[in-house]
C-alpha cells in the first residue's frame, strides 16, 4: 500500500504503509492516494467488496470509502482539510488481510499566497457563503461560477493526448486544447456526465434497437434526445461497463451496469486531474436519465444504481468537484425523482455524504426544488433545459425557499438551438437562432443576465449545440470545435465582470424583477422585451438588465430623494459607461426615472448610492 500526493508539477510522493514520524507533507486541499492490493480473489469485486480508511485530522475523523480500480487493487482518496497532523486506519468487508488494518500518518501543509495565485483552487473545496445564496472556497473567497457544457467530457469525443503539444480547434483538437481556450476565456467550470451506459455506437438508430412492443417502456434507453442514432462514448480505456449485459435479445447492446471497466474511468481520472491543474471545477453527473428504465428493470434497483453513484462519488471526492446521482434533464424519458430519491438515499444511509463537504447538485427539470424539495440531498441548486425568459423565475423561488441554497442554471439556451436541430433527426426548435449570429448571442445575453438577476448568484452554465452531444460526425451539421468559436461563449467572462463590479456585494442581492416597471411583455417563449433587477438590502445597489425591446423603464425601491450613479454596462463588450451626466435622482417616493437606453439592444445597469439629493431640486 503507498500513499500518492499529485501536485500541480506532476510531483508523485511515495510514503510506506505504515506511519512513521518523519512521513512527508503534503499541502492541504491536495488529492491522496492510498493503493491496496486485495489478498483475496472475488467474482466481483465492484459489488463485493467495500473498503475505506478512519481518517482523523485537525477538526476531522470521518470515515472515507474507497473503489475497486481493477485486478486485486482498491483505491481510496482522500485529502488534509487543515494544516497539520493526520493518520488513517484502512478496514474492509469482508476483511481481508491486503485492504483491512493498514495504517498510516502524513503532515499536511498550508499553500503560500503565491501558490494560490498560480491555481486558484488551492483555496480549497467549493461552500456556500453564510447567507446560501452565492459560493465561495474554503477561505472565504468568492467563487462565480463561468461554467461550459461538456457532457461526453470523459469520452473520446475529447481525445485524450499525453502530450502538451498545442494543436488548433478542429478534427485534431483534444481535450487539452479545449481547455486551453475555454481557460483563456475566463472558465471555471464544465459540467460532464461520467458514464453513458446506454450510447454504444455510432450510426446506429435508437428505434431500430428498440421498436418490439413488449419493451416500449424501455425505448429511452437508446434515445439520444435530437439525433437519430447513439453516439460512441467510449474512450481510450473503452466502454464504462462491460459487456454482455442481461437485457434478454439485446445483450450485446446493453452492457452489465454491475460490471463496471475501471480501465475506462482511469482516463477520466486524467481529464479530472487536468482539469483542477487549471483551475476547473468539473460538475460530474454520474448517468444520464435514458438509462434509468433499463438499469431499473434488469439490475436491481435502488441497490445497483446506488453502488454507481457511490463509485463516482468515492473515486471523485478528493478532487475539487461538484457532483450528482443523476442527469435529469428530461424527466418524462426517465424513471421519477422519488425513484432516483431511493437510490440516494440508500447511499446517504449507508455510505454518508461525501467525506470532504463536496457539494452535492444535480442537473434538473425545471428545477432540483420542484423536482426534491426544500429539504433534500441537495447542497446547490439548479433549473435546466427549460429555456425561455418565462423560466428563469425557477432561481427566484429557490431563492425564497425557507431553507435556501446558491444556484444557478445549469443548462439554459443553447447556442445555436434553433430548427437546424433537425437535419440531425430532433424535431427543431423554432425560438432560437442559428449560432455565432448577432441574434443568437443576444439570446445567450438574456440567459446569462436573466438567469442571474433572478437569483443564480451561484454563476452560470453556457451550453452550444454541438459541444453539448460533443458533434464529430462527419454528418453533423455544426461540428463542437466551431461551435466552440462562436462568440456568445467569449461574453460569458463579461457576466462575471458584471457581477463582480461590486465586489463581494453580488451575494448579498436580492432578486426582485419588479423593482424594474415596466419588466414583461406577454411573449412567456422568447428572450426580448423582458428586464431583471437585484437589489441590495440597504437600497445602495441595483443591478439591472434589460433585453432587447424592453421599453423605457424606471426603477422603484431606491432610496427616497437621493442621488445615484448610473453606469450602463455593455454585456457585447464588458464596458461601462455613464448614463447621462453619470447621476440620477430617485424621487420623493424612491422612484428613478431611466433615460432611453443608448441603442436599441440589451444592455445592463448599474445604480449605486452617493447621497441624499441636494437642495433646491424634486425628485422625478
Amino acid at each position: 500500500m503507498v500513499l500518492r500526493s499529485r501536485s500541480l508539477a506532476g510531483l508523485l510522493l511515495v510514503v510506506a504503509a505504515l506511519a512513521t514520524p518523519a512521513a512527508a507533507a503534503v499541502h492541504v486541499w491536495e488529492k491522496q492516494e492510498l493503493t491496496f492490493t486485495a489478498a483475496r480473489s472475488f467474482a466481483n469485486p465492484y459489488t463485493d467488496v467495500i473498503v475505506w480508511v478512519d481518517l482523523t485530522g485537525p477538526g476531522f475523523s470521518k470515515r472515507v470509502y474507497g473503489f475497486w480500480d481493477g485486478g486485486p487493487t482498491f483505491r481510496v482518496r482522500l485529502l488534509a482539510t487543515a494544516p497539520g497532523a493526520w493518520r488513517w486506519r484502512s478496514g474492509s468487508s469482508p476483511a481481508d488481510p491486503g485492504l483491512a488494518g493498514k495504517t498510516g500518518s502524513f503532515q499536511a501543509i498550508a499553500w503560500t499566497d503565491e501558490e494560490k495565485r498560480q491555481n486558484p483552487l488551492r483555496r480549497g473545496l467549493l461552500r456556500s457563503t453564510a447567507n446560501h445564496h452565492a459560493l465561495e472556497q474554503a477561505d472565504g473567497t468568492p467563487f462565480f461560477v463561468i461554467g461550459d457544457t461538456w457532457w461526453p467530457l470523459g469520452a473520446n469525443r475529447f481525445k485524450w493526448y499525453d502530450d502538451d503539444r498545442l494543436r488548433p480547434l478542429g478534427p485534431g483538437a483534444g481535450f487539452k486544447d479545449y481547455v486551453r481556450y475555454r481557460k483563456r476565456q475566463g472558465y471555471n467550470w464544465v459540467n460532464m456526465i461520467a458514464a453513458f451506459p446506454n450510447w454504444i455506437t455510432d450510426a446506429s438508430p435508437w428505434h431500430v434497437v428498440m421498436n418490439d412492443p413488449e419493451k416500449t417502456t424501455l425505448r429511452s434507453a437508446w434515445l439520444e434526445f435530437g439525433a437519430n442514432s447513439a453516439k460512441n462514448m467510449d474512450n481510450e480505456g473503452g466502454r464504462p461497463f462491460i459487456f454482455p449485459g442481461k437485457v434478454p435479445g439485446y445483450e450485446n447492446m446493453y452492457p452489465d451496469v454491475n460490471r463496471v471497466n475501471p480501465e475506462y474511468f482511469r482516463y477520466v481520472d486524467r481529464k479530472i486531474d487536468y482539469l483542477n491543474d487549471n483551475g476547473f471545477v468539473p460538475f460530474i453527473e454520474v448517468s444520464r436519465r435514458d438509462a434509468s428504465l433499463v438499469w431499473m428493470k434488469y439490475y436491481g434497483w435502488p441497490e445497483s444504481y446506488a453502488r454507481f453513484i457511490q463509485y463516482i462519488w468515492s473515486r471523485y471526492q478528493a478532487d475539487n468537484t461538484v457532483l450528482s446521482p443523476i442527469h435529469l434533464d428530461v424527466i418524462s424519458e426517465s424513471v421519477s425523482p422519488q425513484d432516483y430519491l431511493k437510490a440516494i438515499r440508500y447511499v446517504m444511509e449507508k455510505f454518508g455524504a461525501p467525506p470532504f463537504g463536496t457539494l452535492l447538485s444535480a442537473n434538473a427539470n425545471p428545477s432540483t426544488l420542484e423536482n426534491w424539495g426544500p429539504d433534500s440531498w441537495v447542497t446547490l441548486h439548479q433549473i435546466g433545459n427549460m429555456r425561455e425568459h418565462n423560466n428563469y423565475w425557477y432561481l427566484t423561488e429557490i431563492f425564497r425557499a425557507p431553507h435556501p441554497h446558491p444556484a444557478l442554471n445549469g443548462e439554459p439556451y443553447y447556442s445555436g438551438y434553433t430548427d437546424a436541430r433537425s437535419q440531425g433527426g430532433g424535431s427543431g426548435y423554432q425560438y432560437g437562432a442559428p449560432g455565432g449570429t448577432d441574434r443568437d448571442d443576444q439570446f445567450v445575453r438574456s440567459s446569462m443576465y436573466g438567469s442571474f438577476l433572478s437569483g443564480g448568484f451561484a454563476g452560470h452554465v453556457y451550453g452550444a449545440e454541438a459541444i453539448w452531444g460533443g458533434d464529430i460526425e462527419p454528418t453533423a451539421p455544426i461540428k463542437m470545435w466551431d461551435a466552440f468559436q462562436w462568440r456568445s461563449a467569449s461574453q460569458m467572462q463579461n457576466l462575471g465582470a458584471f457581477a463582480l463590479s461590486i465586489g463581494k456585494r453580488y451575494q448579498e442581492l436580492v432578486p426582485d424583477a419588479d423593482l424594474v416597471s415596466p419588466n414583461k411583455d406577454h411573449n412567456l417563449r422568447a428572450y426580448e422585451g423582458w428586464a431583471y433587477c437585484a437589489r441590495t438590502p440597504d437600497q445602495n445597489i441595483f443591478l439591472a438588465y434589460f433585453e432587447k425591446g424592453c421599453p423605457r423603464s424606471q426603477v422603484r425601491g431606491a432610496r427616497l430623494d437621493s442621488v445615484y450613479r448610473a453606469q450602463w454596462f455593455d454585456p457585447r463588450s464588458g464596458s461601462w459607461r455613464d448614463v447621462g451626466a453619470g447621476t440620477l435622482r430617485s424621487s420623493r417616493i424612491g422612484i428613478i426615472m431611466l433615460p432611453d437606453f443608448p441603442e436599441d439592444i440589451d444592455w445592463g445597469l448599474r445604480l449605486t448610492y452617493e447621497g441624499p439629493a441636494p437642495p433646491g431640486g424634486r425628485g422625478n
